[in-house]
């Protein structure tokens, strides 16, 4: 048992390392976020719970399901709504901070960061293809034997995942005082063009690999 629950340790870590626009959003929000590392351990507890949901999926053996074309497109098409959405939106604030006309209500809160990392997580195809179908293979093939042993897995994949974007995100927590509240508008500005191109480059590939 230890083995498996290091087994699915690793796996999560180094899944949950791959950088993309999840990445992207927690980084902005807890720079920018009023109780920086409240923001910092509620995105990093909203990633970690999609990714569990996802690799009991994937356990269960549904990853070919939702990797299926209609749903593929669905899901692509959805994201990069939201990713769009969400990048024009910091790209405004960040615009706004730099004009001088920022409200305290666009300081990012403990609540909205969960919530918002809650829908781009479980809709990020990434995400999907990942913990569906990347985490599964590799597991080791005992994993599923049983009831037990695949709760082990799944334990050990969770702390993976909560150990690497918790540790980043306190990280960023921590050191955000040395940033000063002059480089906020532009960590907007970057995050919110980051986005958007994911968003954009997202959407054309589920539009032309269908």
């Amino acid at each position: 048992m230890p083995a498996l629950l290091l087994a699915g340790y690793g796996v999560g870590f180094v899944l949950a390392a791959q950088v993309g626009p999840v990445t992207l959003l927690i980084v902005r929000s807890v720079v920018r976020g009023g109780r920086a590392v409240a923001v910092a351990l509620a995105m990093a507890a909203a990633v970690a719970l999609i990714d569990l949901l996802y690799a009991t999926l994937g356990v269960a053996g549904v990853g070919r399901l939702l990797g299926g074309g209609g749903i593929r497109l669905a899901f692509g098409l959805l994201s990069a709504a939201i990713l769009i959405a969400i990048g024009a939106r910091t790209l405004w604030i960040g615009i706004r901070a730099r004009a001088g006309l920022e409200s305290a209500e666009e300081v990012v809160m403990p609540r909205r960061a969960f919530a918002t990392t809650i829908a781009a997580t479980a809709l990020n195809p990434l995400t999907i293809a990942l913990w569906t179908i990347s985490f599964p293979a590799a597991v080791p093939s005992t994993a599923a034997a049983t009831t037990t042993r695949t709760a082990v897995v799944l334990v050990g994949a969770t702390l993976g995942t909560l150990t690497w974007y918790g540790g980043l995100a306190t990280a960023i927590a921590v050191t955000r005082e040395r940033l000063g509240t002059r480089l906020l508008p532009f960590v907007d500005l970057a995050t919110g063009c980051g986005l958007i191109g994911f968003g954009g480059l997202l959407g054309y590939r589920s539009i032309h690999e269908q």
